[in-house]
């Protein structure tokens, strides 16, 4: 029996990898002979340097970049040697948990760091970049990012603009400088699952910018910076960033990757699962475990389980997520290509007991092996 397993993380409880452990465990007690494929997942935010350092066999290098709130922070991001690949989440530059909620000022908030861990990538010798989006506490177009890489964005003045979406007003010219030259032969491919455009009523600052700070008033002045940056970008450099899927994620960075870098913007699940070469494995598959720390309708929505049932849909495979917790709508994943959900709570705890870790991997390994001994008496 060939069993593919495939967890996300349970957030606040266990790593994507101790999850899969914790399944493959399960399989091998109750299935000694099973062939067992163990994928850690991510969707392509949290968690998922972590999953393409583990399943790629790759290491995280520590650096110091510029902060969200322009103090330096510590930062890392994963490397591939062998593949000259770099995994960079946004977050880990400029992200949420970056700042506490005093901080919170997405007119002042910067990208730079992103564009420092991508120049130290570089110079570590990478040439293909995997970016997670998300989790952003900026609003600046991704123009802080592009300052780092060597465009200059210069006000009437001639003076590059301060950091943040509330200086995008000002910008009067933007000048790319021969520092960017050698970004040419860099592959950029963006993970990214919104499909908000970069200015407007369904736009980075109206749909995200409340929960980085921006109150009603700063509203409209951050769309507009937005607006302008885009339309200086058009007139100047020739690039239209207005209109492309996804340009409004992480503050606009997805505008800024695909517009001034190249980048590819994809799903995020499908893009690990393309890195790590699951459908290869899936296709020769009897059966595959999936599940992420809750489970619900929104699961459908782009998430691991999601992605894993299409392929097992593909080739006709089954597959059978499992949850620290399953909401009321959590079984809308049926018609959604997932055969099988299941709760691993055995009995009811609280909250807090529920995601202690030792007893979350206890759970999950006793209700996978449970799955698997009704799958024994179909072998």
């Amino acid at each position: 029996m060939k069993v593919i397993v495939g967890m996300d993380s349970f957030k606040g409880s266990i790593s994507s990898m101790e999850a899969n452990q914790s399944v493959s465990d399960a399989i091998k007690s109750v299935c000694p002979g099973a062939q067992v494929k163990s994928f850690p997942m991510a969707d392509g935010g949290e968690g998922t340097v972590e999953t393409l350092v583990d399943g790629m066999d790759g290491i995280l290098v520590n650096t110091t970049v510029t902060g969200p709130a322009g103090p330096p922070v510590q930062s890392s991001y994963g490397y591939v040697e062998s593949e000259n690949l770099a995994i960079i989440e946004v977050a880990a530059a400029c992200g949420l948990p970056l700042l506490n909620s005093g901080e919170l000022d997405p007119y002042a908030a910067t990208t730079y760091g992103v564009g420092e861990l991508i120049s130290h990538a570089y110079e570590k010798g990478a040439r293909t970049f995997i970016i997670g989006l998300g989790g952003s506490a900026t609003n600046d177009g991704g123009v802080g990012m592009l300052q780092a890489l060597g465009y200059q964005f210069l006000d009437e003045e001639n003076r590059e603009i301060e950091f943040g979406g509330g200086a995008l007003s000002s910008i009067s010219e933007i000048r790319r400088t021969p520092e960017v030259d050698k970004f040419e032969d860099c592959i950029f491919r963006i993970a990214c699952d919104v499909s908000n455009v970069l200015y407007g009523g369904q736009g980075a600052t109206y749909v995200f910018g409340p929960q980085k700070g921006a109150d009603e008033a700063a509203l409209s002045l951050l769309d507009a910076g937005m607006k302008h940056y885009a339309d200086l970008t058009s007139e100047q450099m020739g690039i239209d960033i207005s209109g492309v899927e996804g340009g409004g994620a992480a503050g606009g960075l997805g505008a800024a990757f695909h517009g001034y870098l190249g980048g590819q913007l994809e799903s995020g699940i499908e893009l690990i699962m393309d890195i790590l070469k699951v459908e290869e494995a899936a296709e020769h598959a009897d059966l595959i475990i999936t599940g992420e720390g809750r489970l619900d309708a929104q699961t459908s929505m782009g998430k691991v389980p999601a992605g894993l049932a299409g392929l097992a849909g593909k080739y006709g495979v089954p597959i059978i997520a499992v949850g620290g917790s399953l909401t009321d709508d959590a079984y809308a994943l049926n018609d959604a290509g997932v055969d099988a959900v299941f709760s691993i709570q055995s009995s009811p705890v609280s909250i807090e007991e529920a995601m202690q870790s030792e007893l979350t991997r206890f759970n999950l390994e006793h209700t996978a092996g449970q799955i698997m001994r009704v799958m024994k008496l179909n072998i």
